[in-house]
């Protein structure tokens, strides 16, 4: 049992360490091919891969299962219109100098979800995860009062996608990889005209005269995937508790990236909203130690 549980600390720790690092420099790197085309190729190979994983697993009845179930298809419908703004608005932030924002949106999805939870499933809040809710609002109303320009939009969209995402697969308990792939594929359509649009213009940078660059572009896939499958994984073997203080990793790992390697600017209003932030991860982080 012991030895089940580290391993799940592990697979999470290196997922969500991919996640706030190696996907951030990755991601970064090919930001100068714009960010519609990056979204663009995250979404195909992203399908794509899912689609060899699902051979290889032999899950094809699974799929045909959920998708036949119209509630479930239904839901995976909205959740795929959620993954897709989360992973644009990400991206968005990647390659315009906003990875301190969308770090934000990371520190505040777990609470956000504990709010949504209590909406929507009647789940308890005690004392202190109202306190994690009240800080992370206070952080939000500070720059709404003093820096509207700084208020972090990008990562508000990122994390309140996200915490939604969560909220309507919950709902819906479908297995993570075959709902993936069925969101992968109803994005994928659209995903493809607009690589068709892109290429009708000529502002493609995916091609068969760069094949280097071309082969580094699909990577966006596996950078999307892997990760999903270690944290998942991690959540299976060690519980949502654990896992939930581990995930921090990755918005902290972003936020130290943005600051210190891509010298983004961070404002005194900013850092002070950030302070009540932190106060409020940690309190959520104690509650989970804990109760779990």
């Amino acid at each position: 049992m012991n030895q089940q549980f580290n391993k799940g600390l592990l697979l999470t720790s290196l997922g969500s360490f991919w996640w706030g690092f190696i996907g951030v420099i990755y991601f970064k790197s090919i930001s100068f091919i714009g960010h519609i085309e990056v979204v663009v190729h995250r979404c195909l190979w992203t399908a794509i891969m899912l689609i060899l994983t699902t051979i290889f697993f032999s899950k094809w009845k699974l799929f045909l299962k959920t998708v036949s179930n119209k509630k479930n298809f239904f839901g995976l419908f909205i959740s795929g219109f959620l993954i897709f703004i989360n992973w644009a608005v990400w991206i968005y932030a990647v390659g315009t100098d906003k990875i301190i924002d969308a770090s934000f949106g990371y520190f505040i999805m777990p609470i956000i979800s504990v709010f949504l939870g209590y909406i929507f499933f009647n789940e308890k809040i005690n004392r202190k995860r109202f306190i994690s809710i009240l800080f992370v609002l206070i952080s939000i109303i500070i720059l709404l009062v003093f820096s509207i320009k700084s208020l972090p939009w990008v990562g508000l969209i990122v994390g309140f996608s996200w915490a939604f995402y969560n909220l309507v697969r919950k709902k819906i308990n479908v297995d993570t990889d075959i709902g993936l792939l069925i969101e992968g594929l109803i994005i994928f359509p659209f995903a493809l005209v607009a690589f068709y649009s892109i290429t009708q213009k000529g502002l493609n940078d995916f091609n068969f005269n760069n094949l280097p660059l071309s082969f580094y572009i699909t990577l966006a896939g596996p950078m999307t995937v892997i990760p999903l499958f270690l944290y998942v994984r991690g959540v299976e073997l060690c519980g949502l508790g654990p896992t939930g203080m581990i995930f921090y990793i990755t918005p902290t790992l972003q936020f130290l990236l943005g600051y210190f390697y891509y010298n983004e600017d961070f404002t005194f209003y900013k850092f002070v909203s950030f302070i009540f932030i932190w106060i409020a991860v940690i309190i959520y982080l104690k509650d989970l130690y804990e109760t779990r």
